[in-house]
């Protein structure tokens, strides 16, 4: 991109934006990177035995596969929304769609009354329930997915 087109506000779609919405959506994608990032990395060290806890019985996988290959994808995911900003959208597609695949775990955990990372009451559970739809909506709105799905 050429100085001149940054100055005069005239920008492809993917630059960086330089208005306050762009530059909100732009840090709050950062954050996603960061908390998938973070979150993989624990899947594979200090919380494995947490999430294995979460993996439904009904699974027909081994609770620890499933808790590595989500940690590897969450981490590929965190580092792709750091790092491919051209392909931001389609990144941030998946990592809604990924946070919609894992939320099972959640319902299993709050059915079966799983007590794993804090959430040891039936409302602690719960409000852990409400929180991923958020997940899905920041994928979306922060790297701008959802004109892909408007697009259908």
């Amino acid at each position: 991109m050429h100085m001149k087109s940054l100055r005069s506000g005239n920008h492809s779609e993917k630059s960086v934006p330089n208005n306050i919405p762009g530059a909100l959506r732009v840090v709050s994608q950062a954050g996603l990177g960061l908390f998938l990032t973070s979150a993989g990395y624990s899947h594979l060290t200090v919380n494995r035995l947490e999430f294995q806890a979460q993996v439904p019985t009904w699974l027909p996988l081994d609770p620890d596969f499933v808790v590595l290959a989500s940690g590897v994808v969450e981490i590929a995911l965190g580092l792709s929304l750091l790092a491919l900003w051209r392909f931001r959208a389609h990144v941030g597609l998946l990592a809604a769609l990924f946070f919609v695949a894992i939320f099972p775990g959640n319902i299993n955990q709050f059915v079966n009354g799983i007590d794993a990372f804090g959430l040891n009451t039936d409302m602690l559970r719960g409000v852990r329930l409400l929180f991923q739809p958020v997940l899905v909506l920041w994928a979306l709105w922060s790297t701008g997915a959802l004109r892909l799905v408007r697009r259908g």
